[in-house]
């Protein structure tokens, strides 16, 4: 990419910065991913927003998808977040989406030490009250839904990296016998649902996921009910575990199943065809591995668009982790997915649309600018472009977009009535802004 810069006799000039792009997204591959994964005996995942299950979101997860795991809606703090009260409408309307789709659904997570309602971690407890607490919780929400979910991650990251159990409420509490207390009483709940274990960082071998099979294989020996371990795989670009089959394949030899939860994989910012290309590569091969292992039943990414994601708010200046851009546009990394479960696609052309930054009219404290969106070659149901100005310049108005600017960087989205951009078409939104002393035109990136 590159930039033009100009002095204070600027009046109109306009550059054109094309970044990759791509073909409407229900159109991302020949065979939808879950058709792919289902004729290698897999099921394909993803985490959800239960609010955003419409228009292109909605069926985006409904086409390629058949099992979906609600993000935050069935979490402690999210469906009792006063103690007695109870809100299932975001849980109902996943369940209910996933069953008007034909797709499963992984209830996540039953017994966590995060994301807890105030009055349960600030409560004061004997052993016998938490105990009640904990077996009435899971009898209440997997009774539920008794018979409607395949799965439950029951028990959410129990060990600490070092493989000693993580110092929590129920841990605390309890002792480690709250892990067989929650999965004996999530089978008694309900008896068809496969009850799970998921952590993190256990996705090679390495002294947490050695303890997790420890734990794993004295349940088995116990008779508890144990039938899978969640890998959750929010991995770093580049970071693939090499002994990601290996592990996966000694859980399965103990009998149990295996899934690829939360599979993410984030990048350093910005994301540029080298970065993207590994992350195809990264995601091509996590989902080999758990093809190469019959019991390797489930890979689940953890939101499937860009847009959705939790990397981006939780470690500053990483992104773009999932297989579908903010735009819901196919990424490299979808490709990788459909490739390693044996598919053939067709990558859509690239620099298909691009956005085209000018300046109108200028004076002596202000100007007027314009940004036009344009595609050929493919189309979009929605837009984002984003640049930094260079020189201090500052929006104080705009129209036919929402604008928004924190120091020199400017993001903004399309209204509601033109996010979308034909093949061959194009929009544009304006802006006023101040400016002092020079007023260079910004590198504009779409996406």
């Amino acid at each position: 990419m590159r930039s033009l810069r100009t002095g204070l006799s600027l009046a109109t000039l306009v550059t054109s910065l094309a970044m990759l792009f791509t073909a409407p997204a229900a159109q991302a591959a020949d065979t939808p991913l879950r058709d792919l994964a289902t004729a290698k005996g897999k099921v394909m995942g993803t985490a959800v927003t239960g609010s955003k299950l419409t228009g292109t979101y909605g069926d985006i997860a409904g086409a390629q998808f058949n099992s979906l795991t609600p993000g935050n809606a069935m979490k402690w703090g999210s469906v009792e977040p006063t103690r007695g009260s109870f809100n299932w409408t975001e849980a109902d309307q996943i369940v209910a989406f996933a069953e008007a789709h034909g797709q499963q659904v992984r209830g996540h997570t039953l017994v966590w030490h995060s994301q807890n309602p105030g009055w349960l971690t600030n409560g004061t407890w004997t052993p016998a009250q938490l105990s009640t607490l904990l077996n009435d919780h899971i009898a209440t929400e997997v009774g539920r839904y008794k018979g409607r979910l395949a799965a439950w991650d029951v028990v959410n990251e129990p060990f600490n990296e070092d493989g000693t159990y993580r110092s929590t409420l129920w841990y605390n509490g309890l002792g480690s016998g709250y892990i067989a207390q929650a999965l004996t009483a999530a089978r008694a709940a309900d008896p068809a649902a496969k009850l799970y274990i998921n952590d993190y960082n256990v996705e090679g071998v390495n002294a947490k996921s050695t303890a997790l099979y420890n734990l794993v294989k004295s349940l088995k020996e116990q008779g508890v009910p144990i039938d899978g371990v969640g890998l959750q795989a929010h991995l770093i670009l580049g970071q693939v575990p090499s002994t990601l089959q290996q592990n996966i394949q000694r859980f399965a030899d103990l009998g149990v199943d295996v899934a690829i939860t939360e599979l993410d994989i984030r990048m350093a910012l910005p994301a540029d065809s080298a970065k993207l290309a590994q992350q195809k590569a990264d995601y091509k091969a996590v989902t080999a591995a758990c093809v190469a292992v019959t019991r390797c039943v489930n890979l689940t990414v953890w939101g499937f668009t860009d847009s959705d994601s939790w990397v981006d708010s939780t470690f500053p200046g990483y992104g773009a982790a999932t297989p579908y851009d903010a735009n819901y546009a196919p990424k490299p990394a979808y490709y990788g997915i459909a490739e390693a479960l044996g598919g053939t696609s067709t990558p859509p052309p690239t620099g298909a649309c691009s956005a085209a930054y000018g300046v109108q009219s200028q004076w002596n404290t202000g100007f007027t600018g314009n940004v036009t969106i344009s595609c050929s070659g493919a189309s979009l149901s929605s837009w984002k472009v984003t640049w930094t100005y260079g020189a201090g310049q500052q929006i104080t108005q705009a129209w036919n977009a929402t604008c928004t600017q924190s120091g020199a960087a400017v993001s903004c989205g399309n209204a509601s009535y033109n996010g979308t951009v034909a093949d061959g078409g194009s929009v544009s939104f304006g802006l006023n802004a101040s400016w002092s002393g020079s007023n260079p035109v910004p590198t504009v990136t779409l996406g």
